[in-house]
């Protein structure tokens, strides 16, 4: 070993310890969501005057409505400060000994995304083990596909490491497609090979989406949790945070945008997911099943699924209620490349969704949650600031306030919320950073790009809605992952 070697070793080592020391003592904020919330409440009631026309009646409507997954969030917001000041209650992270963990992570097998395939699995190889000596890596991919022999050559790097082919020829019963499909095949192969068992864990991961040290001591903490619970009360299902360090950023303004993501996990997930029943569904990314449940639900949806985790948590939600939990555990991705794929990325998404919402094998208490949250992502350009002021010009009332005072307490605890997950959201990504920490001028800006960034957020969803409405041919659309 090189002094060079020695020294990058050492140097992670104690990054690593800073982040786990960062991670330990990471809370959620109140003040954030406080300050906008009494700023905004005492605006509202001192602006406000009587109206009683067809846009207040429009906008009560419109603006009122995230008010119920508002509320959810704050409560997991809550739940995870909680659990912070009863850290002191938790099993320590130990060394998992009996169960078999496999890490699986399905690739689209282009050139473009390769880099970002590469890197992710190596970092299962390096930091995994340190909790599981009992794992494995399992790349999906199409047989034929572009970047086919470098992702084969990544066995050569690990004997961690496994390539798992899904051959052109292979069809589900159901006919699904996409990542659904290839998720099915592993499904499928592990029933063959023995390995759906209890003490087998899947740790779904998705291409472009590392772990570090501290993802695999929450992982390892949360299985030896369920070793001590007894078998009515254990879980089966449970899903962890993902981040987006600033290093993996290749483009500063979607990076920003993106501060969004990490905050919902903290909120919707850690309130739903973590108390046992995912009505939000759950994302591709650091979701850790036991083979024995998955193989009783399986991944084929049908060719129409394009967003086959949220499928797979409303199935569990159908078939374990109760099964599921959150653990304080970090995944580390990218964001898109370009504000284009931030646009495409939450196309698909809001395509799979809104199709998931109208789908009638779910029963209706499992999906009414979901409609509604999905309902105000569509609507989100007709919710937008510039959109409502610019339809009062036309009418000629450029009175905005709601039909009653009262309302003016839900509008304010909407917008404060989304005031609040940018803020913790960058924070978090920050957090996850080189630097642990956020740049003077990064609050501010992402803040102030809140409209343009609720701009791309609705068109996103809103050409979701109208692909779905038209009936247009389901595309897995897969954007560029950066290095």
């Amino acid at each position: 070993m090189t002094a060079t070697t020695r020294h990058t070793d050492r140097s992670a080592t104690r990054h690593g310890a800073r982040m786990a020391q960062r991670h330990a003592s990471w809370k959620p904020g109140i003040l954030p969501f406080l300050l906008p919330f009494l700023i905004l409440l005492g605006f509202g009631l001192w602006s406000y005057l009587p109206n009683n026309t067809p846009l207040a009646w429009a906008l009560t409507i419109v603006w009122s409505l995230p008010v119920v997954g508002v509320l959810v969030g704050l409560q997991g917001a809550l739940l995870i400060r909680r659990r912070v000041r009863r850290a002191h209650e938790m099993i320590p992270a130990a060394s998992v000994e009996q169960d078999f963990l496999i890490a699986l992570v399905p690739t689209i097998g282009r050139h473009d995304t390769y880099p970002a395939l590469e890197r992710s699995v190596l970092s299962y190889v390096d930091h995994l083990p340190q909790y599981f000596p009992h794992m494995r890596v399992d790349v999906l991919t199409e047989e034929g596909c572009e970047a086919a022999d470098r992702i084969q050559a990544l066995e050569d790097r690990s004997p961690l490491i496994r390539v798992v082919t899904v051959p052109k020829a292979y069809a589900t019963p159901n006919g699904t497609r996409f990542k659904a499909r290839a998720n099915h095949y592993s499904h499928e192969l592990r029933i063959a090979e023995g390995e759906a068992l209890d003490d087998v864990w899947v740790l779904h991961m998705d291409d472009d989406t590392a772990v570090g040290p501290d993802t695999s001591a929450a992982v390892a903490q949360f299985i030896n949790r369920q070793r001590r619970s007894h078998p009515d009360d254990a879980k089966h299902m449970a899903q962890g945070i993902l981040t987006y360090p600033r290093e993996n950023a290749v483009n500063m303004f979607t990076w920003l945008a993106d501060a969004v993501r990490p905050a919902d996990d903290i909120a919707r997930f850690r309130a739903l997911t973590g108390m046992g029943t995912p009505v939000a569904g759950v994302h591709g990314e650091l979701l850790l099943l036991r083979a024995s449940i998955e193989a009783t639900i399986g991944w084929d949806f049908g060719p129409k699924a394009i967003v086959e985790d949220a499928q797979l948590a409303l199935n569990f939600c159908r078939l374990y209620p109760g099964r599921s939990d959150w653990f304080n555990g970090r995944c580390y991705g990218a964001s898109p490349a370009s504000a284009r794929d931030f646009v495409k990325q939450r196309e698909r998404w809001a395509w799979g969704l809104v199709a998931l919402c109208f789908n009638r094998t779910i029963p209706l208490r499992y999906r009414w949650f979901l409609s509604i949250c999905v309902t105000t992502w569509i609507l989100g350009p007709l919710q937008h600031i510039g959109a409502v002021l610019l339809i009062a010009w036309f009418t000629g009332n450029m009175n905005t306030s709601p039909v009653a005072q009262s309302v003016v307490v839900l509008w304010s605890l909407n917008f404060a919320y989304v005031v609040w997950t940018y803020w913790e959201g960058l924070r978090l990504n920050a957090l996850v950073s080189l630097s642990g920490r956020r740049k003077w001028w990064e609050p501010i800006v992402v803040i102030g790009l809140i409209p343009l960034f609720s701009i791309l957020e609705g068109l996103g969803g809103f050409r979701g809605f109208i692909k779905f409405v038209r009936r247009e041919e389901n595309k897995f659309v897969v954007i560029a992952k950066p290095a």
